[in-house]
């Protein structure tokens, strides 16, 4: 793993896709061998998280591929397992299902099919995902339970700034295919100070963004901001009871630990992400939960998420577990 700076630099105010920038910045400054690739990368990619990238390090380092996100995948598996750490970003989130089969079937399973002989361990591909306000069927999933099903990718998926840059440096030190999920919507909109300096955060570790003692909420990347907003709506009608909201960053492996401890406390737990319900992410929490907390549950465990069916485009806000659904359905649990 590479070795890491003991420089500490003063925090700066970043936005998501800048601190996403400054990370890619660090790896690619601290590594010969880190490559940057994708769709329009070179100028700086659709959401600018590589603007000025070629510019400082070349066009041997960070450069164009064809739009086709098989062979982008892989490329990127081949430069992995010769030694390279490649940095692969498919365009849109919703673009990575023709990568599918190079993900699912070579990257997870290289270093299984050969004894550990050889590996891709390098690799991580960042892809732009979830809902944005205006991006309709093609442009607004969120993919992270299809991979999830797959043993040997780490998939992580940062709800802020600090976190989206030192997630991403662990994933391009990791030494395990990563799959780095940016929810686009928090390019611009979310801002905070972020250290300039090369910090990371551990991967598997859950983050409890506010502790509780009534119900505990789990739920990962944007959607931690409606998770919040219905915390403050539930504030006016119980502002006796309290909530424990869980960020979990790592979505596999996840924090068993931190979750398990705080179910048992809080006896009520609800689950919630973009992603539709069916066979969702969220689905694996809740039975782990319920197996692990079943004798200190004071209520039904219960998922709030998507609909189950294709995302729509003016509707989208219909779609989306919204925070009066998540207020409401927490009321439920609280009450029951």
């Amino acid at each position: 793993m590479l070795s890491r700076s003991a420089v500490k630099c003063a925090p700066v105010q970043m936005n998501v896709f800048q601190a996403i920038n400054n990370a890619l910045d660090h790896a690619l400054q601290r590594d010969p061998k880190t490559l940057l690739f994708g769709e329009d990368v070179a100028f700086g990619g659709v959401f600018r998280c590589s603007q000025g990238l070629q510019e400082k390090y070349g066009d041997k380092r960070v450069f164009n591929t064809p739009l086709c996100e098989q062979g982008i995948a892989g490329f990127a598996i081949g430069l992995a397992s010769n030694g390279w750490r490649p940095i692969a970003e498919m365009q849109f989130g919703d673009y990575i299902f023709p990568a599918f089969d190079q993900l699912v079937n070579e990257a997870a399973k290289y270093r299984f099919r050969s004894g550990g002989q050889f590996n891709c361990g390098g690799l991580t591909v960042r892809a732009p995902c979830s809902a944005v306000g205006h991006g309709g069927l093609y442009h607004s999933q969120s993919p992270e339970a299809y991979f999830a099903h797959t043993p040997g990718i780490k998939i992580v998926m940062p709800s802020n700034p600090s976190d989206a840059k030192g997630l991403l440096l662990s994933c391009i030190e990791d030494n395990n295919p990563c799959l780095f999920l940016e929810p686009k919507i928090l390019y611009r909109t979310s801002v905070d100070k972020v250290e300039e300096g090369y910090e990371t955060i551990p991967l598997g570790k859950a983050k409890i963004v506010q502790e509780g003692s009534d119900i505990t909420v789990i739920t990962y990347g944007s959607h931690l901001r409606r998770v919040l907003k219905a915390v403050e709506m539930l504030r006016q009608t119980y502002p006796s009871r309290s909530v424990e909201v869980i960020d979990l960053r790592t979505i596999v492996p996840y924090d068993r630990d931190t979750l398990v401890a705080s179910v048992k406390k809080t006896g009520r737990f609800l689950v919630t992400h973009e992603a539709p319900g069916q066979c969702g992410f969220g689905a694996e929490l809740v039975t782990e939960l319920t197996k692990e907390c079943f004798l200190h549950l004071e209520a039904p465990p219960t998922r709030v998420c998507g609909l189950d069916t294709p995302f729509p485009l003016i509707h989208e806000n219909i779609y989306l577990p919204n925070e009066h659904k998540l207020c409401d359905t927490m009321k439920e649990l609280l009450d029951y």
